[in-house]
């Protein structure tokens, strides 16, 4: 990790970061407005200028009617219907490529002007690996929607998200780094129990929305608009016949992921607890009682997307504080580490 801390470097890192989640949300955005793959080609150039003319319109709708979702889901769309779904996949590829200015112009600057050292790059470097493969697999996840079936691999846009969260939390991490100093990453410095509980409901976080991945990949929201019951029943049958039933079948994931969200509400008043008594800054404190609103505030959300049958807003919503929730978890574990390691160096 870097050691040399920087403003004009840490103000990037936020404001990076916080278009990173603006990435990740309009991703879903489009996701839910079924016009993820309404583009079938990937031209990281020439598909900044979406189609011009009537003509040029008809020959880019005519590709989307040879898919398996024009014919199977979306068979008798207008010219102008198509157009929605269009701008709304070219808006978010746009939105991936500013993303990928806003990295590249910035990082190269600063390591320019040494305000990076060029010992320290590596990390920032990892970042814009993580944004390349990101970028990748969101390609290689739309390929499998066009060939067979009408919606792509649930397995590849839970990669594709996993990949963007990680370079989120690099960058977040780093940005609070320069701003609260970085954790010394060596043996010496011992996992106090606030940072081995904060690190095991990152684990638990990061499960969970693995698993709303995978449900939001399979439409699995849509299996059941009931609450606390599936099906009449509270555990139905048949949801565990084999440890597949736990990556492929849509009841048993979002079963998985309605249940496994309340494990977090008992994770973070743990914390909590032991915060308070082993009397921390105030500021973790209180932000610890926020973090737990979230979560709170995050189960709620799933209710009302299961009632609502994954209604647009609410589930954007729900996505949006679960990102909010990964960015606090990736703070209190910083600040936990740096803290430590402080401690360990006075």
């Amino acid at each position: 990790m870097p050691k040399t801390k920087n403003t004009a470097v840490m103000n990037w890192l936020f404001v990076f970061t916080s278009v990173v989640a603006l990435l990740v949300v309009f991703g879903g955005f489009v996701r839910l407005t079924r016009s993820g793959l309404s583009i079938v080609e990937w031209n990281p150039i020439s598909g900044v200028i979406p189609p011009i003319g009537q003509q040029a319109w008809e020959e880019e709708f005519a590709k989307y009617q040879e898919t398996p979702e024009y014919q199977l889901v979306n068979t008798g769309m207008t010219l102008p219907e198509y157009k929605f779904i269009f701008y709304m996949e070219w808006i978010h590829r746009i939105i991936a490529r500013l993303a990928g200015l806003f990295y590249a112009i910035p990082v190269f600057y600063f390591l320019f002007k040494r305000k990076i050292p060029f010992k320290e790059f590596g990390v920032y470097f990892l970042m814009g690996m993580l944004f390349i493969a990101q970028a990748f697999m969101g390609w290689y996840m739309v390929k499998s929607g066009l060939a067979d079936r009408p919606s792509v691999s649930h397995f590849r846009l839970t990669i594709h998200l996993l990949f963007a969260l990680s370079l989120l939390a690099l960058a977040l991490w780093t940005a609070l780094g320069h701003k609260f100093g970085f954790p010394d990453g060596s043996k010496k410095v011992k996992w106090s129990l606030p940072s081995k509980l904060s690190a095991w409901s990152m684990a638990l976080l990061v499960l969970q929305i693995t698993y709303g991945g995978m449900t939001a990949g399979l439409k699995a929201g849509h299996v059941s608009d009931t609450w606390p019951l599936m099906f009449g029943k509270l555990i139905p049958p048949g949801l565990f016949g084999s440890w597949l039933d736990l990556f492929e079948t849509p009841q048993t994931i979002v079963f998985v992921h309605r249940w496994l969200a309340w494990l977090g509400l008992v994770a973070v008043p743990a914390v909590f607890y032991v915060v308070r008594k082993q009397n921390y800054p105030r500021d973790i404190q209180s932000g610890l009682l926020w973090l737990t609103g979230a979560v709170a505030l995050q189960i709620t959300l799933g209710v009302l997307t299961v009632l609502s049958y994954v209604n647009i807003v609410i589930a954007l919503v729900h996505q949006a504080n679960a990102l909010l929730l990964f960015a606090l978890g990736i703070y209190f574990l910083h600040r936990f580490r740096a803290l430590a390691s402080r401690a360990a160096g006075s």
